[in-house]
């Protein structure tokens, strides 16, 4: 066997995810539908995270902050019903979280609720801690989220990476020991210079989780999208690795039908069903009763024959 096979583990939860600190690195995907999910499960992943990214991958914004409450809770009860082994991670959108440790609470539980998601996962640092706190305290488990917060990136002046800084670097460190104080089972790192996740990594006692932060996190993240290559144009970030060119070949297949159906090659005759042998032959006494008088006579039952499609 491939020592790049993927790991046949048992359904993951949040103590083993813990576990996992310091030992076989994490991945985890970005994923919005059924059939994302049962790809990325199917490929091995350890998390698959339902990104409020949605919006922009998956609905068309230019930003995650129109995505809402509801549309979340629907990605996800989606991706739920398409996962067998993964852990599932619910993004809380903007302002879910942000109004009142309430309505944060409440917003959190519809994921597991509802949704039937494992965790949920929200940006932000010092500000948001007491409402971390307040989340896990109901027995909700949190990812936590520092470095580039797409839901603020109007404050931090666009989609920048973060902590070049030495007292840049230092508040990322100091917002990620209050985040483990508080109770947050993992934490993603966006965008920050690589010698900044390695000391996060190596003070916390939970996993860190990466995307454009290096090697030296205890896992990594990419969108699904972006890995297998489904966007087409615009900007890709330097920290995405195309493992594939599904649009490229996607939109091939799609000129090949096209081109087909004008010339006449498809449909061909495996591609078509035909009545059942002699029905042919009594079509045209069948034209010839009423609607009514055909049903009553049986000539439009099925027959026993009859093929699935």
């Amino acid at each position: 066997m491939s020592s790049h096979a993927p790991q046949k583990d048992k359904r993951q939860n949040v103590p083993a995810i813990r576990r996992r600190k310091g030992g076989r690195r994490l991945s985890m995907v970005t994923a919005y539908t059924y059939d994302h999910a049962r790809i990325a499960d199917a490929g091995g992943v350890d998390m698959v995270l339902v990104g409020d990214s949605v919006a922009n991958v998956c609905l068309g914004h230019d930003s995650t902050l129109p995505v809402t409450m509801d549309q979340m809770v629907y990605h996800t009860a989606a991706v739920r019903r398409g996962i067998e082994r993964a852990l599932i991670v619910g993004d809380m959108p903007f302002l879910s979280y942000t109004v009142s440790e309430q309505e944060a609470v409440r917003n959190a539980g519809r994921f597991l609720k509802e949704a039937g998601a494992d965790a949920v996962k929200l940006e932000g640092g010092e500000e948001v801690k007491e409402t971390v706190r307040a989340i896990v305290r109901a027995g909700i488990p949190v990812m936590g989220h520092l470095g580039l917060t797409p839901q603020t990136v109007s404050m931090l002046g666009g989609y920048k990476v973060q902590g070049r800084s030495a007292l840049a670097a230092r508040a990322i460190i100091d917002a990620a020991l209050g985040l483990e104080e508080a109770g947050v089972f993992s934490l993603v790192l966006e965008c920050v210079p690589t010698d900044v996740a390695r000391e996060v990594t190596e003070r916390l006692e939970v996993p860190t989780i990466g995307i454009g932060a290096g090697a030296h996190c205890d896992g990594q993240v990419l969108v699904f999208h972006d890995l297998l290559g489904l966007s087409r144009g615009g900007h890709t970030p330097r920290f995405v690795k195309r493992y594939a060119d599904l649009a490229t070949l996607a939109v091939g297949a799609i000129q090949e039908f096209v081109g087909e159906v004008q010339s006449g090659a498809f449909p061909a005759a495996e591609h078509c069903f035909q009545m059942s042998e002699g029905e042919d032959q009594k079509l045209p006494a069948s034209l010839s009763l009423p609607t009514r008088g055909a049903v009553a006579d049986g000539l439009v039952a099925p027959t026993p024959d009859d093929e699935p499609v």
